[in-house]
């Protein structure tokens, strides 16, 4: 006998704004880069090397969209004494691949982003000291604000700029995406031997040095050159 059922989850994965597009770029995985930038690793005490690329992941819905123009408002995070700010250039996946080589891993890149990646550090840290997962520290809701896409189409292949971000009208970290330690297509390549990348994957891509607490109300405004500008306030 036929009957009508009701969904159990109504599952929604967040879509982001495309540049020039009518169409979204649906967020499909969030996988985040760890201390990528020389000068970040030692403000957390490690010595930069060029060791294999580490990752953790956030979920979907630690995405936030940050409009152009527009200051976004999100709740303060709970249990936290220590809440941090970490700007990054955010890869777009357009394509699926596995184990790509680092000569056709920009072949993968539907476009870029301009993102943060927010972080408990306190919790984050408690968490490594006794050898337990980061994730109450990173993978919380509206921890990973993201400005629109741009297609690589109409940016070119991103390997510089200024990245920047000021809390409170101070800026706090201020650095060129020259300085990763991994490039853009070294991650792709790395990353894709650990998890098949598919269209709608997005890549956090490492902060620069500055990193530091954030107030409630507090806005921070994050800027890259050729993107536009973020602005949320946790409160």
């Amino acid at each position: 006998m036929a009957t009508n059922m009701t969904p159990l989850f109504d599952i929604h994965n967040p879509e982001i704004p495309i540049v020039g597009e009518s169409h979204s770029f649906p967020v499909r995985r969030v996988y985040c880069v760890g201390r990528n930038y020389a000068a970040h690793a030692r403000e957390m005490g490690f010595d930069p090397d060029r060791d294999p690329p580490f990752f953790f992941c956030k979920p979907a819905s630690a995405i936030v969209y940050c409009p152009p123009g527009e200051a976004v408002d999100c709740p303060y995070p709970v249990k936290t004494s220590n809440f941090h700010h970490e700007i990054e250039l955010v890869v777009a996946i357009g394509s699926s691949g596995k184990d790509v080589p680092i000569a056709q891993a920009n072949e993968l890149i539907y476009g870029y982003g301009l993102g943060l990646d927010m972080t408990r550090r306190d919790l984050q840290i408690s968490m490594r000291d006794i050898g337990r997962p980061w994730e109450i520290g990173k993978a919380f809701d509206n921890g990973a604000p993201l400005g629109q896409i741009y297609p690589r189409s109409t940016t070119g292949l991103i390997e510089s700029g200024t990245i920047a971000v000021s809390v409170g009208g101070e800026t706090r970290q201020n650095s060129n995406v020259t300085h990763l330690i991994w490039s853009i297509p070294e991650i792709i390549s790395n990353l894709s031997t650990l998890f098949e990348l598919q269209s709608g994957d997005i890549i956090y891509t490492g902060t620069p040095d500055g990193v530091g607490h954030v107030n409630a109300g507090e806005q921070l405004i994050g800027s890259m050159q050729g993107l536009a500008d973020i602005s949320i306030t946790y409160g």
